[in-house]
């Protein structure tokens, strides 16, 4: 599997998502995609799974400097009163002393951006976090994020997918040395069962999932999650190195995009004016 770099961090371009994964699905599933290969695993406070990821991980027989491990501060936990204890609490949590990567999960809050830079950067100083990144920043954020930051970016997870044009935030990002990691590939179930996506896979004895992940990591800078709770899913989601999507494809893909295609846009969380 190759990696992408970005901003000194080396991610895995494949990586195992975790949300809404009960913890049971946890450990019943995770040790599986290790045994299989991968070795980005992403969490985040608010999924309620942190404990089981690191259960699994602590027990998998795999070497921790191994394991890309990554997970997020909820936006409850943004005060600096809150912040460097809620990162010790994940860290105990994740069986670790430090993890790969900690993101803000959602930009808006009434903690100031500096404020959360500020904790962000203390906890890398510290040693308990090796890289720092956002989560669901449009452009001018993540440009205001990386300005606030002594510590540079290494990435910002974004809802990603054929239905949602993610050009220009992709390349602010670029010019900013900064991976987009992509969640929502599979569009809540539509990549499936879409019948471009099926042609085009059919044409490389892939599937429709395999050829948006292909999509995702076949573009410079970008990383993508996957999920499931199926084993025979997981061989699926991982199968995505040997084969090359064309210009051509690529572009029907991207082709896919349309005004109405964000799927992720949570009223409560105050979304930002998304590009």
């Amino acid at each position: 599997m190759h990696t992408v770099t970005a901003n000194g961090a080396h991610i895995p371009a494949l990586g195992f998502g975790t949300f809404r994964m009960p913890g049971a699905d946890i450990l019943r599933i995770l040790p599986k995609a290790l045994e299989l290969g991968f070795r980005h695993v992403d969490t985040a406070q608010i999924y309620g799974n942190e404990a089981e990821v690191g259960q699994v991980i602590a027990g998998s027989g795999i070497a921790r400097s191994d394991i890309f491990l990554t997970t997020k501060v909820w936006v409850d936990k943004y005060a600096k009163a809150s912040f460097a204890a809620s990162v010790d609490e994940s860290l105990k949590k994740l069986k670790t002393d430090y993890v790969d990567l900690l993101l803000l999960h959602w930009p808006q809050s009434d903690v100031p951006l500096s404020e959360r830079m500020e904790s962000l950067n203390a906890v890398k100083k510290a040693g308990k976090v090796k890289n720092i990144g956002i989560s669901n920043f449009n452009i001018a954020m993540m440009e205001e994020a990386a300005k606030l930051s002594e510590a540079p970016i290494a990435t910002n997870q974004v809802e990603f997918h054929p239905y949602l044009d993610q050009s220009k935030l992709l390349q602010a990002a670029r010019e900013k040395g900064i991976a987009l990691t992509a969640y929502y590939l599979m569009a809540d179930g539509k990549v499936p069962n879409d019948p471009l996506l099926k042609d085009i896979g059919a044409r490389h004895g892939k599937t429709a999932a395999q050829v948006v992940l292909r999509f995702a990591v076949q573009q410079e800078g970008i990383i993508a999650l996957s999920k499931t709770a199926t084993e025979s899913r997981l061989a699926e989601n991982y199968d995505i190195f040997d084969f090359t999507l064309s210009a051509d494809e690529m572009a029907a893909i991207k082709g896919l995009a349309r005004p109405d295609g964000r799927i992720v846009n949570p009223g409560h969380l105050r979304p930002p004016h998304w590009d």
